[in-house]
């Protein structure tokens, strides 16, 4: 008998180590499981969160920006840059516009209606702001090279003529230079004469389409200090008609007269030419 107990505490160890064993088995599967599930939801959410913003920037890239040249004016430098989305333009922009004294308040006045107009017409055929005559004739020569560089890159004339047939929009941007092509030939219309007190005013244009190209005066008052005017206002006045592409140009100062003689025979003319 007493032989025996050693056996059975031998058996009986060796069971219990067995069970122990099989217990540890037991329960790592079930630990494993919640591991591996828990480790793969992490990347699986970080993934979606990354998917947002790739789609945001993607967006954006269709997106242009072109500035146009400087375009130096009596009163300082005129600079647009413009947004183009598709071929047309969808933001306009002057970097550069005068500033300092009467130029702040002229400035803060008609570049918001350039920008504006810049948007709606799709070209740089807009209309001059009244009393900010220079300043409209440098943001539309500014205008005019800041598309011209777009069409240079392909953006714009690229697109726009692929898409004509398909869309309304993008089919006006290549038809404006077609209606300007068969108006190359230039035609000139003379004002009627306009009686002032120190004599008669009388103005004659050059049209290419619709487009003032050259202004001049072949009557205006001379004799006396009205020579000395008359050399003074008219090149200005001349000028301004070019840029403005209307009669609503300013008055210059000391020549009143002249001035208002002018701006009637310019409308007369641009009556006569149908504008």
């Amino acid at each position: 008998m007493k032989k025996s107990h050693p056996i059975r505490r031998a058996m009986l160890a060796t069971a219990a180590t067995v069970s122990g064993v099989v217990l540890l088995l037991s329960l790592k599967p079930a630990s494993d499981p919640a591991a591996a599930s828990a480790a793969g939801g992490a990347p699986q959410q970080t993934a979606a969160g990354q998917e947002s913003p790739q789609g945001g920037s993607a967006s954006q890239t269709g997106a242009q920006s072109v500035t146009g040249d400087v375009a130096q004016t009596q009163y300082g430098p005129v600079q647009v840059r413009l947004t183009l989305s598709g071929g047309r333009i969808t933001k306009a922009e002057a970097v550069q516009a005068p500033k300092g004294g009467t130029s702040d308040q002229k400035t803060a006045a008609s570049i918001p209606k350039l920008n504006q107009e810049a948007v709606a017409a799709q070209n740089a055929e807009i209309d001059a702001v009244s009393g900010a005559t220079y300043t409209s004739g440098g943001y539309k020569q500014s205008l005019q090279s800041a598309l011209d560089k777009a069409k240079a890159a392909g953006g714009s004339g690229t697109s726009g003529s692929a898409g004509s047939a398909g869309s309304s929009g993008s089919s006006s941007s290549p038809q404006a230079p077609a209606t300007r092509a068969p108006a190359t030939q230039a035609r000139t219309v003379t004002g009627n004469v306009a009686q002032t007190q120190y004599g008669p005013v009388q103005v004659r244009l050059t049209l290419t389409g619709d487009k003032i190209t050259k202004a001049e005066a072949v009557q205006a008052p001379s004799g006396g200090t009205s020579s000395q005017k008359t050399a003074l206002a008219i090149p200005k006045l001349n000028q301004e008609a070019v840029a403005a592409g209307s009669a609503a140009i300013d008055t210059v100062s000391g020549a009143t007269y002249t001035s208002g003689g002018y701006k009637q025979s310019l409308q007369s003319a641009l009556d006569k030419a149908g504008g």
